[in-house]
């Protein structure tokens, strides 16, 4: 099957065109403005941008165990409408993702249910360091220091002083300290104010907690990303670090803080929690600067139902994949970055971060993982049109500027204005460190 994007501005490693890209087998065959190859099919793209294909390394699709909140089925389908081609998900399903023979099985479930390309981190506990060895086929281990609970939670020195240690893989962590949430919480035992999750989980849980991790990180000579920082304090103790040390954050902790809890409830109850309108800002910055590499979502849906409990009933996490994109690309045309930031925080970064293999750029033979985007499209977003399984988002009633309006995994069409495919059309996806 060959596929032909005519007269497109492509976002290239080094530059942004106007050009025709070839898609053959899977892969980008040829970029040429003057290509004239004969295809199956040829798209007129003119006035529309082509984008890699975003690589989300944070989300929680809740299958096995979990799924009358989310599957991979839906969550993978919600991807491809959000124009993110490949997904990292989270070990804290039921059972915890904490074996071989654990990961093996999801592996196994995405190849028969994914829209869009998948892989799985494994999780650790205080005592699986033999399978934190051993294990393959995936893109690290993931540590919840605070934030978890039951076998996940791993806050004892001597258990993380191991793991970073003995293992090889690429480390990345929760941080927030959990001895200091708890005194937080028994203090603010009697509160149903939802403002106080962020009086609970404050700057000093999350400051505390990266420190210890980075800390051990450089100590250790271990790779390692800290995932959605969302202070200032972080993004300034991440500055001036080695390359093996990054970062990321997310939407909510980008464009939420906690001036928006009156007008949204327990919608952005997070952990992290939402910080102040400063933070927002440092994060910006911090991705502006570098000290910050990524935007990924932390998708983690739960029903509408159990997030409308009085708190602290209502559980954390908000759905995000299908609007990520379109919600850094309003940010973008409103002139808070530039095109080739969100490809390189979105898409680049990701796979450099995490060794993908031949993907997040648009480069003669990659994998043809792309999103064709209309930067002058508005829609709004609205729970009753969400395809996550959840059927709610955050952002209901917020009118965004460019949008997905086509996405290809390994050359296949899974989304075009609207439609998308219900085909396991995904790959699991190829770490070089694996």
């Amino acid at each position: 099957m060959k596929t032909r994007i005519d007269n497109v501005t492509a976002v290239l490693p080094d530059e942004v065109l106007k050009t025709s890209v070839l898609i053959e087998d899977g892969r980008i065959a040829a970029i040429d403005p003057a290509i004239h190859a004969e295809a199956d099919e040829t798209i007129s793209a003119n006035g529309l941008h082509l984008l890699p294909g975003v690589i989300d390394d944070q989300v929680h699709f809740r299958e096995p165990g979990l799924e009358h909140k989310e599957d991979l089925f839906t969550g993978s389908r919600a991807c491809a409408k959000g124009g993110i081609t490949s997904f990292f998900e989270m070990p804290n399903t039921k059972p915890a993702t904490t074996t071989c023979e654990l990961l093996h099985a999801k592996l196994k479930l995405a190849a028969e249910t994914s829209v869009v390309n998948y892989a799985f981190f494994v999780g650790a506990t205080h005592n699986n360091v033999k399978e934190l060895k051993e294990a393959r086929q995936t893109p690290g281990i993931k540590i919840f220091i605070g934030s978890s609970t039951g076998e996940l939670l791993v806050d004892d020195q001597h258990a993380l002083e191991r793991i970073f240690a003995e293992t090889t893989l690429p480390i990345t962590a929760h941080c927030e300290d959990e001895s200091t949430v708890r005194a937080n919480a028994a203090r603010l035992a009697n509160s149903t104010d939802v403002a106080d999750h962020s009086n609970i989980r404050t700057h000093q849980a999350a400051v505390t907690a990266t420190k210890r991790a980075v800390d051990l990180a450089l100590r250790h000579k271990h790779r390692f990303h800290v995932l959605h920082v969302s202070t200032a304090q972080e993004v300034e103790l991440l500055a001036n670090r080695p390359d093996w040390v990054t970062a990321e954050a997310c939407p909510h902790h980008l464009l939420f803080n906690t001036d928006d809890y009156e007008r949204l409830g327990t919608r952005i109850q997070m952990n992290p929690s939402v910080k102040t309108a400063a933070d927002n800002n440092a994060l910006w910055r911090g991705l502006l600067d570098g000290h910050i590499q990524v935007i990924a979502t932390d998708h983690a849906p739960h029903t509408l139902e159990e997030k409308s409990q009085i708190y602290p009933n209502s559980p954390s996490g908000m759905p995000a994949v299908e609007n990520s994109l379109a919600l850094i690309l309003n940010q973008m045309l409103q002139g808070r970055c530039s095109l080739q930031q969100v490809v390189q925080w979105m898409c680049e970064a990701p796979a450099r971060i995490w060794n993908v293999e031949n993907k997040g750029r648009i480069e003669v033979g990659f994998d043809a993982d792309l999103v064709l985007v209309d930067l002058a499209k508005k829609a709004t977003i609205r729970d009753q049109n969400q395809v996550t399984k959840c059927g709610w988002s955050a952002w209901h009633g917020t009118t965004l500027k460019g949008w997905p309006v086509r996405t290809w995994v390994m050359g296949r069409e899974v989304f075009c204005e609207g439609k998308i495919s219900d085909q396991p059309l995904g790959q699991e996806i190829r770490f070089s460190h694996a």
